[in-house]
């Protein structure tokens, strides 16, 4: 099962020293490599962050305003959707779907999206090729400028504050307890993401990440 929203944090110290194995253990659990590390430090464009930060999304954020329109930040396992106006982010939404994230797929969640729709929306994602289809340029151009996407630096991740929401929730729900018996995974996965959804202060929070900064600065 997928979800509509998350994925890896970060590490940070607090004074206790750890085995390689519990590196390993750790790393193996973020679905993370010493290679995949590398590769992400590696290709990451500290010019194309700086210029993302600086120039792309404040540019995004003042067409927005201008438009009177929402902006979402997209992940797969999910989204959620921030709106521009203010400092007012705290608005959470997802979904789940089965199996992996296609072309197609990817069309349908955001038929769903748009669903009743009245403002217009600036959808922010990463560069998967699922995002990149021709059906999903069809169906962006039958929206007649309503729907506009909008791609992150490549292995920039952390700029999205949607990295954040899917850490709280590994850290706090899903990883921490086995599952019940009949209890099913996204059963599990949707009552976290649902008390998320409840809790503005807790999405407002994570704007205050050092590396999503540059969104409220905006």
């Amino acid at each position: 099962m997928d979800t509509a929203d998350c994925a890896g944090p970060g590490a940070a110290g607090f004074g206790h020293r750890l085995s390689l194995a519990s590196i390993g253990a750790l790393l193996a659990w973020l679905n993370l490599t010493p290679q995949k590390l590398l590769q992400r430090a590696y290709q990451r464009d500290p010019e194309a962050i700086e210029r993302w930060q600086r120039d792309t999304y404040p540019a995004i954020a003042r067409r927005a305003k201008a438009e009177r329109a929402d902006i979402y930040f997209w992940d797969e396992s999910g989204f959620r959707a921030d709106a521009v106006q203010g400092t007012t982010w705290g608005a959470f939404w997802f979904t789940t779907y089965e199996g992996g994230l296609t072309g197609e797929s990817f069309v349908a969640l955001l038929e769903r999206l748009m669903h009743r729709r009245k403002k217009p929306l600036h959808l922010i994602l990463d560069s998967l090729p699922a995002h990149k289809t021709a059906a999903v340029k069809d169906y962006v151009a039958s929206k007649k400028g309503k729907l506009t996407l909008h791609y992150l630096p490549g292995y920039a991740s952390d700029l999205n504050p949607d990295e954040l929401v899917w850490s709280h929730a590994k850290r706090t729900g899903v990883a921490r307890r086995a599952l019940q018996a009949g209890e099913r995974l996204e059963q599990r996965v949707t009552a976290q993401l649902t008390d998320i959804a409840n809790r503005p202060s807790l999405v407002r929070s994570f704007f205050k990440h050092p590396s999503v900064a540059y969104i409220s600065d905006s």
